[in-house]
């Protein structure tokens, strides 16, 4: 005859159920341990790589701009001094840090005017020239010039070069490295936040250190604007008819099996599709932001359905009967009572499919927004949505692929850029699903 046992006696068979239970409970602290250090060490290499992105070493000296280089007939006429390249400008830069620094008594043995000279960045006499042409009444006069340094004197200054790099670098010396330390105790080389790293276009392998993101930022406006507008109204339209209108046939089945599928395909046909389509037999212009935004909006849009019709499936049928049920047609109970609710999952799903596409590369890449852009483009109501852009993740790719170390970090500070971007989408996402949230 078999003991009956009792309900508050552990057996081994519970035993052994819950040493089972204890594991898998370890089992997932682990994992999510795992995950969160993995996390954690991302983001701390890339903000430690790419912070000092963020922060540019700049020369403050005065300029003296010489009559004789920049307008040689002396009556200030523009189309004459845009004559002037930057050769001339450089050449009042290098003389005038070489001038103050003598005045200041800041010298190393050895070095040479030349030397002084080459500390600043290939950038600046393009700056500088702009300045003078926008205000010609600087010629002739002693000004205070911020010029960026070059970019193994920045990386000095950031700990990325060191004098033994320096014996090795054929685009710096040690003597360079010796005067830049002289400089920084004299006030003349500091470092400060760079806000052209946000609003200056790229740079040539030259001048790592005067690329900025302003194409790329624009370009990635333009695209996710027109992407927005043009998933958001086909993704609603098209679940709403599947869901609420469709007949339940092979077709929609059909139909369904294809979105699904659509939604699993690699991002990179899509970027084949859009050069077959657009550009090839389309004609659109490469490299233009509106090209992007249709390859984007094909392969954003099967995800979005999707999300939109778990969001429309979501709401009770008993909220469909009831409005039935007092006369609304099958429109208004849709658009009246069945939107509304669904508002919050529709607005989520599309803005993390959103968040999905702002982070693709190889699509972009296809369609010729990988293309060096130093112009800025145009507004949108001028057409600048057909003109030559970038975006952030191929401005990443692009500086990643550079060998100077100063795009890499600028390759970095790009990824923190973008990833505020995906922060401030998916925080956007949260405050709408809890604005728009409805309980029944």
């Amino acid at each position: 005859m078999r003991t009956a046992s009792s309900l508050l006696t552990e057996t081994p068979r519970n035993r052994q159920r819950n040493a089972a239970e204890r594991r898998f409970r370890v089992y997932g602290i682990i994992a999510v341990v795992i995950a969160l250090t993995t996390l954690a060490i991302m983001l701390f290499t890339i903000f430690r790589d790419g912070s000092s992105a963020f922060v540019q070493a700049k020369i403050v000296f005065p300029v003296t701009i010489d009559e004789t280089i920049v307008d040689k007939s002396g009556n200030r006429d523009l189309a004459e001094m845009k004559k002037v390249t930057t050769v001339g400008y450089g050449r009042i830069l290098g003389t005038s840090l070489v001038q103050y620094m003598k005045d200041r008594n800041i010298s190393v043995e050895g070095s040479t005017d030349k030397e002084i000279a080459d500390m600043i960045s290939k950038d600046a006499p393009a700056r500088l020239r702009d300045q003078v042409l926008a205000d010609p009444s600087l010629v002739g006069q002693t000004i205070t010039f911020e010029a960026f340094a070059g970019g193994r004197i920045d990386g000095y200054l950031k700990g990325r070069v060191d004098r033994d790099i320096a014996a090795r670098d054929s685009n710096v010396t040690v003597v360079q490295l010796d005067l830049a330390d002289r400089m920084v105790d004299a006030g003349i080389l500091e470092t400060s936040f760079n806000w052209r790293f946000i609003t200056a276009p790229d740079a040539s392998d030259l001048r790592p250190e005067a690329a900025g993101l302003g194409v790329a930022l624009l370009g990635t406006l333009y695209m996710m604007f027109l992407v927005f507008i043009f998933t958001l109204p086909l993704g609603v339209g098209a679940s709403i008819y599947l869901e609420e209108f469709a007949a339940k046939n092979w077709f929609t089945d059909l139909v369904e099996v294809n979105i699904s599928n659509l939604a699993a395909v690699p991002s990179i046909v899509y970027g084949i599709l859009g050069l077959a389509v657009f550009i090839n037999f389309a004609g659109l212009p490469s490299s233009a932001p509106l090209v992007g935004a249709l390859v984007l909006t094909l392969m954003t849009l099967p995800t979005i359905i999707i999300a939109t019709r778990s969001a429309i499936r979501a709401v009770p049928p008993s909220i469909r009967d009831a409005a039935l049920g007092v006369g609304a047609s099958k429109m208004q109970m849709v658009f009246h009572h069945v939107l509304p609710l669904a508002a919050p999952g529709i607005l989520t799903g599309t803005i993390l499919g959103l968040a999905s596409a702002l982070g693709e590369t190889g699509p972009l890449l296809l369609i010729g927004m990988v293309a060096f852009v130093t112009n800025y483009p145009a507004s949108p109501l001028e057409g600048g949505v057909l003109d030559p852009a970038t975006a952030l993740p191929v401005q990443v790719y692009s500086w990643a692929s550079r060998s100077d170390p100063a795009f890499i970090e600028r390759s970095s500070g790009a990824i923190i850029v973008l990833l505020a971007f995906l922060v401030i989408m998916n925080v956007g996402a949260i405050l709408l699903r809890r604005k728009f949230e409805r309980r029944w």
